[in-house]
């Protein structure tokens, strides 16, 4: 199914502050699949998680593949107090799989790496625009609007975000 594409020239409907957390995983050592497959399988089951609590906080996420054993995710937060929230409920399903990684990591010899960013931008330092595009990024996380709401040229975008 293809996505429909949005029409003309859009930009980000984000309003404020936007948090952007970034997260990957890097596969070091092939041969030890028991180190990085349950790093691989568990974040799908956290996105789904949160892309079933509309009170969550995720408001969107695209996978990306730099190379075969190198994934990263990038999602947009509604706050930082509620990715930090997620993170550290015991009930849900990141703590539990930050508990198993760190007790697989002991011995498995940097068989697999993982790191994370996490980004506070504050209202008026982001820019977007997307012609030719189905919803995207930051798009699909907050929707779109005209470009020519926000100003035809990128000054005037930072300016208005």
């Amino acid at each position: 199914m293809r996505a429909r594409l949005e029409p003309g020239r859009v930009t980000a409907a984000a309003e404020g502050d936007v948090v952007v957390f970034m997260l990957g995983m890097r596969i070091n050592k092939w041969r030890a699949v028991r180190h990085w497959l349950p790093v691989l399988t568990a974040m799908p089951r956290m996105l789904k998680e949160l892309s079933q609590d509309p009170d969550s906080g995720l408001l969107g996420y695209r996978g990306l593949a730099s190379s075969l054993g190198d994934r990263t995710i990038v999602q947009y937060w509604e706050s930082r107090e509620k990715l930090l929230a997620y993170a550290a409920d015991q009930s849900k399903e990141h703590r539990p799989a930050w508990a198993a990684f760190n007790r697989r990591a002991r011995g498995s010899e940097g068989s697999v790496g993982i790191w994370h960013e996490t980004y506070v931008v504050p209202a008026g330092s982001y820019e977007s625009i997307y012609a030719g595009m189905p919803q995207y990024g930051l798009g699909a996380a907050y929707g779109t609007v005209p470009v020519a709401r926000r100003g035809e040229r990128a000054a005037q975008r930072f300016a208005s975000a």
